[in-house]
């Protein structure tokens, strides 16, 4: 048994065998977590002092990453004890995740691809969540995570599903579907929800596909506007592929919507490039990043180089299952 330290003076104990984002939640602490996987860098820290192993590849781990000392903690075990420069954010009302029995309340084609699921849970059974955290959602032995796109006040879960070809989920989401049917959610899990940054004057949404799930959740969210009554411009910029598959669009008049069209043109249009013609003010921006793992190290990427600072990059990175 290890201990983990914290910079905010928040300690928890970690076993040699548990991941430290794991051990961190089993103890109420909550760190900065997206995929759990290796894939983002939403858990990245950097180690002040103490030895940690990967469980798996730090893929999104740079060489100059490495060099500093940097970790992704969601798939580090601790060899010794380990200072952390991380703070815990349990002080915004983070819950433990717990598996609860939910049924299909409804379910609706919108696109070609996209599948809208409503799911409602037992009324026995307070579920609480922040926007823009997701679930696991359990079918028999298939578990994948899911992005909750409804608000914490909406009386059922909703949730948007891409088909993978040939996903074992999507087998059952877009040909077995039915209503009624008994699922199992495991959660909330996630970091990704709105902060405090109250010294910032622009708000920018970035989402590809159904990465505008969270986004749609925070927006509609009942205390969006009071949380960001200090906030001058928001803007959501959201890619698809064709005009007819902007199945949502924000019901506020405070959000300038932008959707990107990577296929009605000859020229290529993607999120990461045309947010750019933008010129925000970086020093006063912060960002939000929903969607494929290519297009937020790309954004991300291009807004560390333009002068963002990367305390005020947020994202949630869709790992693709078998």
């Amino acid at each position: 048994m290890f201990k983990v330290f914290l910079k905010d003076n928040t300690s928890f104990e970690c076993e040699s065998g548990d991941t430290i984002v794991n051990a961190a939640m089993k103890n109420g602490v909550f760190l900065d977590h997206s995929c759990l996987s290796g894939r983002c860098s939403s858990c990245k820290f950097k180690v002040i002092k103490g030895d940690s192993i990967a469980s798996e590849n730090e893929i999104s781990l740079s060489e100059d990453d490495v060099n500093k000392n940097y970790i992704l903690t969601c798939v580090r075990k601790p060899l010794s004890d380990i200072y952390l420069d991380a703070e815990d954010l349990s002080s915004f009302g983070l819950k433990k995740p717990k598996t609860l029995p939910s049924k299909v309340a409804s379910f609706e084609k919108l696109t070609d691809l996209i599948l809208k699921v409503k799911l409602r849970l037992p009324p026995t059974q307070n579920f609480e969540f922040i926007e823009g955290q997701y679930v696991d959602i359990i079918k028999g032995s298939i578990k994948r995570s899911y992005s909750i796109a409804s608000s914490s006040s909406s009386d059922n879960l909703e949730f948007l599903i891409k088909n993978y070809e040939g996903g074992f989920m999507s087998q059952y989401w877009f040909n077995d579907l039915a209503i009624n049917d008994l699922l199992r959610i495991e959660g909330p899990k996630g970091t990704f929800f709105l902060r405090n940054n109250h010294d910032k004057d622009t708000l920018v949404f970035v989402g590809t596909g159904t990465g505008i799930a969270p986004i749609k959740s925070i927006i509609e969210s009942e205390n969006f506007d009071e949380k960001t009554k200090h906030i001058k411009n928001i803007f959501i910029f959201w890619g698809m592929g064709y005009s007819e598959e902007i199945f949502w669009k924000p019901n506020n008049s405070r959000v300038k919507f932008v959707p990107v069209l990577s296929r009605e043109t000859d020229r290529k249009l993607y999120v990461q490039n045309v947010i750019f013609d933008y010129h925000f003010n970086l020093e006063s921006t912060v960002v939000y990043a929903c969607g494929s793992d290519i297009m937020i190290s790309e954004l991300k990427s291009k807004f560390l180089n333009s002068g963002l600072n990367e305390k005020d990059f947020f994202s949630d990175s869709f790992v693709q299952s078998n």
